[in-house]
């Protein structure tokens, strides 16, 4: 199982927000983007899913920028990653052309099994324990790219 590119992203946005805490000069989407080594359009649309599921707080203008929630320091991975990733099944049974098997196999049960034992897996952990050492440290020495 591979997460998408959009969860990997968030989850990237969310650690480097941790450790900065809920400082005066919060970071604005375009600093983060840059520190986390991302696009800003991609980054920008994750913020925005990350503020539609209360992990993270915008605020524009003067004093603004983001700020990790307390739901999203603390809350279960497992359900952020859930959020993230959607209930899509991790093959497409019934995608065009479905597949032939469909009506009879077990192969799409025994992939939900394991699709949710990796979710349940990552339940007990939170963003503020991946931000832990050595990660933190790492996620502090991130700095913007010049010029951006």
């Amino acid at each position: 199982m591979r997460l998408t590119k959009s969860t990997d992203i968030a989850l990237r946005i969310a650690m480097r927000l941790a450790v900065l805490g809920n400082k005066d000069d919060a970071p604005t989407t375009r600093e983060v983007a840059s520190a986390v080594e991302v696009p800003y359009t991609h980054a920008a649309k994750v913020v925005s899913k990350l503020q539609h599921l209360g992990a993270v707080e915008a605020r524009r203008g003067r004093g603004g920028g983001l700020t990790l929630t307390a739901a999203g320091r603390t809350g279960s991975l497992g359900e952020l990653v859930r959020e993230l990733e959607g209930v899509d099944d991790v093959v497409g049974c019934e995608d065009d052309p479905p597949c032939p098997l469909r009506g009879g196999c077990r192969l799409r049960g025994a992939l939900r099994a394991a699709q949710e034992a990796f979710y349940a897996s990552l339940d007990p952990l939170s963003i503020a324990d991946l931000v832990e050492s050595p990660t933190g440290p790492i996620l502090l020495s991130l700095t913007s790219r010049p010029g951006d």
